[in-house]
């Protein structure tokens, strides 16, 4: 989202920062993390597979991120569509908006995943069958959401507040659900590779991939599975390419199959594979976010609060209203991003946050979301008067100068 100003409110309804010609819209963003990360680690996982037709991939990526593809770097697409086309590649569901709605609003959720697993299908030519909820946001009744959608599984952080003794190396049911399976996120494997890759001050650094092959080997007879899940950017944007990131993961797959007790699966043939274990009860929501792996990230303080009771309260209205345009603005402004910058967190949190933040500060954040808050206020006044008449209205948008 733009830097959205008081002044705009009622005079000027485009709220994203897509081409604005600076180092931080969302065209020169996607340019530059597809430059340093999707192209290149996708070439990579390709040749993985050529290499080691064992080797096996699966990738959640959100309706938003697929719309910013198309529009500003197809070639990323194409990608894509060679993975899944050697059938190593499982997609994944998820909301289309990366939003909180299965926090806050079931039906909404529900019609997101829907619109996201269209997306998919009329892309790929798939339809998913494991479910990924945004930043991993996990509990019981989430769970039976997603099997009441028709997903076989559900994937979820693997904290340690929620297995206590058990091994998230094992396929769990979820508390209150009948057939859907659980799968967890290995963090600290995970971790060793998103985070402490290039941390010379970690005792295990430098990572290399016949070190890493024997950390997953030394899971063997105690596990069935090793879920590694991190965000696809640690490829070359969070750990550069002189880190030697892009050598690990090239040479990551023969190491481990070095072992033959070792094999690679998509979540689907996992969950098709092994029984779950034992139930888990999670009644609180999990994710994978921050050290708390809560929601705090989102809702840990009024500022976050507000905006969201905020968009969530007007979309009770504008989901009734004949307006594409508004409607799909009031999604896209559910995306969990928004409410992340307007964290107050310190120490090392705060740093995560502020790293990925197009603002000054939390507080710029929250302003400039309810900046754009009153304008949608605005124009769904504007709707609901123009429906009672039968007027059909589209925005207008401002011309640049280059147009005048």
């Amino acid at each position: 989202m733009r830097k959205y100003r008081v002044f705009d409110v009622g005079q000027n309804s485009s709220y994203f920062n897509d081409e604005s010609g600076t180092s931080l819209d969302n065209k020169a963003i996607v340019e530059k993390v597809a430059r340093k990360c999707y192209l290149p680690a996708n070439a990579v996982l390709l040749e993985n597979i050529k290499n080691n037709p064992e080797f096996k991939v699966s990738f959640s990526i959100s309706g938003v991120a697929l719309e910013q593809f198309e529009k500003y770097k197809p070639e990323v697409i194409e990608s894509f569509k060679k993975l899944i086309d050697t059938g190593n590649v499982e997609i994944l569901s998820e909301t289309y908006h990366h939003s909180l709605a299965s926090v806050y609003n079931e039906e909404e959720f529900i019609k997101q995943v829907a619109l996201h697993r269209k997306k998919i299908h009329d892309l790929f030519g798939v339809t998913p069958s494991v479910f990924r909820n945004t930043e991993l946001i996990y509990s019981n009744e989430i769970a039976k959401m997603a099997e009441k959608m028709g997903y076989k599984g559900i994937l979820a952080e693997g904290a340690d507040h929620i297995l206590g003794w058990r091994s998230p190396a094992f396929v769990y049911k979820p508390v209150g659900s009948d057939n859907i399976k659980l799968l967890l996120k290995h963090y600290r494997l995970s971790d060793d590779v998103a985070f402490r890759f290039s941390q010379r001050s970690w005792e295990g650094w430098p990572l290399t991939a016949p070190k890493f092959a024997d950390w997953v080997s030394s899971h063997n007879g105690n596990g069935d599975s090793i879920n590694l899940f991190m965000d696809y950017e640690t490829f070359g944007e969070h750990q550069w390419e002189d880190t030697g990131i892009f050598d690990f993961l090239r040479y990551l797959p023969a190491e481990i199959l070095k072992n033959p007790d070792n094999n690679f699966a998509t979540p689907s043939e996992v969950i098709d594979k092994y029984e779950a274990k034992g139930e888990l009860d999670v009644p609180f929501h999990v994710s994978w976010a921050d050290t708390e792996r809560d929601l705090s990230a989102w809702i840990s303080n009024d500022l976050q609060r507000e905006a969201l009771d905020t968009v969530y309260a007007l979309g009770k209205e504008i989901i009734h209203i004949d307006d594409p345009e508004l409607i799909e603005d009031w999604r896209k402004l559910q995306t969990s991003d928004h409410f992340y910058y307007m964290c107050t967190k310190f120490w090392n949190d705060g740093d995560v946050h502020k790293y990925f933040s197009p603002y000054e500060s939390p507080y710029e954040a929250f302003i400039a979301y309810m900046n754009v808050m009153q304008d949608m206020r605005l124009r769904l006044e504007a709707a609901k008067k123009n429906q009672e008449h039968g007027v059909s209205v589209h925005r207008v948008k401002p011309l640049r100068f280059s147009e005048v």
